[in-house]
């Protein structure tokens, strides 16, 4: 589990900030998303809604429109068969059979969406399409013989039939109106007590229809019609009164029209009558169905008006659906977006200036410090207020990170350029010590070549030769410290000199100059301006050679000549080195770096200064019998092919004089070197 956690922990500092930064922007995002698909599940039912409405509203109203008038002809013609007109029944069963058609177009489109709409709505559907499909028996039975009797009985039936056909549709509406906004279904349902309120004149209608065919109202007819008297005025008014002002206008023209007055009027009269044939007779129905008919007519043109106005508030995107959810999810868009805006702003601010941080540590570390201390090592000044200039400190974290990352390196410089200037005054003392040594081992050297000049008993001239090399061996070591301290030594030449002049000259600054064979030298002379550097390079490979071999052994120097310049060899018969060894020393002969810490590598060092400052290529090899090869190659700008004449005296010795090509010029053998003096190769001049 720690491991997962470890794992799963971000590592950068900019997965740090994101996730910060992103966790309330998710939290927020899954707020609104809620709020996003509840307002969206809202407007689909309310789209679904509308839709349904659209296919199914229209058909049931018409619907029961067709079956309230069916319901008054068949209860007429149900009461008295001779006296009804068939006629006109049948034409009214044919309007009807059109709405039920149009119905059950309805219900089939809506049947996929019904009950997402409202789980009771199946089933109402199914009600009503039964009864639909049952009128076909129940007008068998309006038009069938029968005797009086049974008239009566059929007649009733009849109408308690066809309205619960009534009752099934407005069952159906009231699932319909039930799923809409507060606003929405609340019209809805007062238009559905219209609805009702028609209805209960339409039952009216249809109970005086009957009993006027009948010559009586019996008592159960009676009862209803008190019953639907009762709801009718218990619905229209109040109804009305819940209506928008803008549609309550055509209710309250109906109410105070001749049409109602007199419906009411035939109402109280019936009501006052009673039972029986009172209620039916001597005149007491007159202008009954035109009343009645215009009451109808003018309430069903009100409901559609004010269905239609209901109907249309229930727009999927208007207000009543939306309303405060869908602001709430506006503004949670707005908030996501900023959100994401301002952590975006702020995780990027933040991660460009630790970025910015993060180059500049890395810049400084990694060119500017390291440049200043090559600067400083190399013995120039360094300005610290343009390397590292003070920074105000500012209020922000960041920015005074920065600050002390600039007093850091600020310190740095400042104390490496005190290390530096303490290395200065140093290394000036040793230069001081090393031209004052050079001078004495000058003005000793002289001496020593003046006694070496006069006659002298051969064991004593051996000995003064030997004082004489470990006075060029310390010259040598005094030059060496000079040019460790970046100082030119002081010896130098202006014309150029034999390469074979030059090999002699490098074999007489070590004690051990008898062991060393010169055994080849090409036609060639150097420049005079790089021939003390040689001669000290070659003088400190050649004496490394002769150190680590054994007193008996030889040291090979050979040199030939190549198309890009010259490769001197110095070959010893030492005791090697190993592959790791030699690689670090080959990479301290290369390298820009001198760790002067290292003592026992000063010949190496010193090699490496001198290579650098003429260009020449120095690398250890092993040696085919056993010991080391270091192979020097001086490049072809430093070489002459024309001999200069004060050299012709040397030709017959070191085998010139004879013609060769440069290619073959490296095989020839020459006869060892005698033993060097000290004064074999003098300089024409010496800097003090």
């Amino acid at each position: 589990m720690a491991r997962t956690a470890e794992r799963l922990r971000p590592r950068s500092v900019r997965a740090k900030i994101v996730a910060l930064l992103m966790l309330p922007v998710v939290s927020l995002m899954a707020l609104w998303s809620f709020a996003a698909v509840t307002t969206a599940s809202t407007i689909g039912d309310a789209e679904r809604a509308k839709e349904v409405n659209s296919e199914l509203l229209a058909p049931v109203a018409d619907f029961v429109t067709a079956i309230q008038t069916e319901r008054t002809f068949a209860a007429r013609y149900a009461g008295d068969p001779a006296s009804g007109d068939s006629d006109v029944l049948t034409r009214t069963q044919v309007a009807t059979d059109k709405a039920v058609d149009a119905l059950l177009d309805g219900v089939n489109s809506t049947s996929s969406d019904a009950a997402l709409l409202n789980s009771a709505l199946p089933d109402r559907l199914d009600r009503l399409t039964d009864d639909a499909k049952g009128l076909t028996a129940l007008r068998a039975s309006v038009s069938g013989d029968r005797n009086a009797k049974q008239t009566a009985a059929a007649a009733s039936a009849a109408y308690t039939s066809y309205t619960g056909f009534v009752e099934d549709a407005f069952a159906v509406t009231g699932a319909l109106t039930g799923e809409k906004s507060t606003t929405t279904a609340s019209e809805a349902r007062v238009v559905l007590e219209l609805s009702r309120a028609r209805e209960a004149v339409a039952q009216e209608q249809a109970l005086l229809a009957a009993g006027g065919a009948a010559g009586k109202l019996t008592g159960d007819q009676y009862a209803l019609f008190v019953g639907a008297v009762a709801v009718q005025r218990g619905l229209l008014k109040p109804a009305v009164a819940d209506l928008r002002p803008e549609h309550q206008k055509a209710y309250n023209e109906l109410l105070q029209s001749g049409s109602y007055r007199q419906l009411a009027e035939t109402e109280n009269r019936v009501r006052s009558a009673g039972p029986g044939e009172s209620a039916v007779g001597d005149g007491l129905l007159r202008g009954w169905d035109k009343a009645a008919n215009d009451v109808l007519h003018a309430l069903g043109k009100a409901e559609t008006e004010a269905g239609t106005a209901a109907a249309a508030k229930a727009n999927p995107f208007g207000w009543a659906t939306l309303g405060a959810s869908g602001i709430a999810v506006l503004l949670g868009l707005v908030g996501v977006l900023l959100s994401l805006l301002v952590s975006v702003s702020v995780g990027r601010g933040l991660i460009v200036e630790l970025l910015d941080l993060r180059n500049s540590a890395l810049e400084v570390a990694g060119r500017r410090l390291p440049q200043a201390m090559r600067r400083l090592h190399a013995g120039q000044g360094v300005d610290i207020d343009a390397e590292a200039p003070l920074r105000r400190l500012a209020g922000d974290e960041l920015a005074q990170v920065g600050t002390a990352l600039t007093a850091v390196q600020r310190a740095a410089l400042k104390a490496a350029s005190e290390r530096a200037e303490l290395l200065s005054g140093i290394s000036g003392v040793y230069v001081s010590l090393a031209r004052r040594s050079q001078v004495l081992l000058h003005r000793q050297l002289d001496i020593l070549d003046q006694l070496e000049q006069r006659p002298r008993d051969p064991a004593e001239l051996h000995e003064l030769y030997r004082v004489d090399y470990l006075a060029t061996r310390m010259r040598r070591h005094s030059e060496s410290l000079l040019i460790l301290s970046g100082i030119a030594p002081g010896r130098g030449w202006r014309d150029p000199i034999p390469l074979a002049d030059t090999l002699r000259a490098a074999v007489s600054e070590i004690e051990d100059a008898s062991r060393v064979q010169i055994w080849s030298a090409p036609r060639v002379s150097l420049n005079g301006g790089s021939v003390a550097d040689v001669i000290h390079l070659l003088a400190e490979l050649v004496e490394n050679g002769a150190s680590f071999s054994p007193p008996s052994a030889k040291v090979r120097l050979r040199a030939a000549r190549l198309s890009d310049g010259v490769i001197i060899e110095v070959e010893d018969s030492g005791f090697g080195m190993n592959e790791d060894a030699m690689a670090d020393a080959n990479r301290k002969l290369r390298s820009e770096k001198v760790d002067l810490l290292d003592a026992k590598q000063i010949g190496l060092f010193v090699v490496n200064r001198l290579a650098t400052r003429q260009g020449l290529r120095v690398e250890l090899r092993d040696s085919p019998n056993g010991g080391v090869t270091a192979a020097v190659l001086i490049p072809e700008n430093l070489l002459r092919d024309d001999m200069p004449t004060h050299g012709q005296e040397h030709d017959d010795e070191y085998g010139y004089g004879h013609e060769h090509t440069p290619a073959t010029a490296d095989a020839r053998t020459l006869t060892p070197a005698p033993t060097p003096a000290s004064a074999t190769l003098m300089p024409q001049q010496w800097d003090q």
